[in-house]
């Protein structure tokens, strides 16, 4: 049985600024490099883990990265923890989103729904976190972290959970950490939330 954990990463400029930042590349801003440090630094005294694994977006990396200094391990990536992919809603307001009569504002109706201009449904992202969990039961490392994002955290712990195609309302706070001791994929899991987070800023809302 391995032990996981997942982050959200630390706060981006996109979540400063109110963006649906989605896969585009934006940076953490410098309350989030600190918090992503000082996280790192608490999390080292209350776990250890064998591996690093990342979303490939920059703000998951630089959330990564002290972690990484702290436990002496790579950073690995996998595109399987990358964000949403919101087609032509990436890069705008949440302000200009929800003036537009294509957005699903309502975030219990997202599973079917599929931005235009090439987005990503719930469903869509659930598939591509099927044969991710499935990966994990030959995987090296019985303590791995991986670092993603705050849609991707939302169906991840619909898929842990079992409750495809219903998953949170709520998302993961920036820095928030859940813990699972995962055996295989279909089976439900517990996920527990042993770090709060840092997140004061609308984008918890996503």
């Amino acid at each position: 049985m391995k032990t996981l954990y997942f982050i959200r990463h630390a706060q981006s400029e996109a979540n400063l600024q109110d963006i649906l930042a989605s896969r585009q590349n934006f940076p953490l801003t410098e309350k989030g490099r600190q918090d992503a440090r000082e996280i790192a630094a608490e999390f080292k005294t209350i776990a250890s883990v064998d591996r690093i694994v990342s979303s490939p977006l920059l703000r998951a990396r630089q959330t990564a990265e002290p972690f990484a200094a702290a436990f002496g391990l790579s950073i690995e990536t996998d595109d399987r923890l990358i964000e949403q992919d919101l087609g032509v809603f990436a890069g705008k307001t949440y302000a200009e989103a929800e003036k537009d009569p294509d957005y699903m504002s309502d975030r219990t109706k997202r599973w079917n729904w599929v931005p235009s201009g090439g987005g990503e449904s719930y469903k869509m992202i659930a598939d591509r976190l099927k044969p991710f969990f499935q990966s994990l039961e030959t995987r090296s490392g019985e303590r791995i972290l991986f670092v993603t994002h705050a849609v991707t955290m939302r169906l991840i712990r619909a898929t842990l959970e079992q409750t495809l195609p219903d998953y949170p309302k709520e998302i993961a706070k920036n820095g928030e950490i859940w813990k699972v001791r995962y055996r295989q994929y279909g089976e439900v899991h517990s996920v527990e939330s042993i770090f709060p987070g840092r997140s004061e800023d609308a984008v918890s809302r996503a």
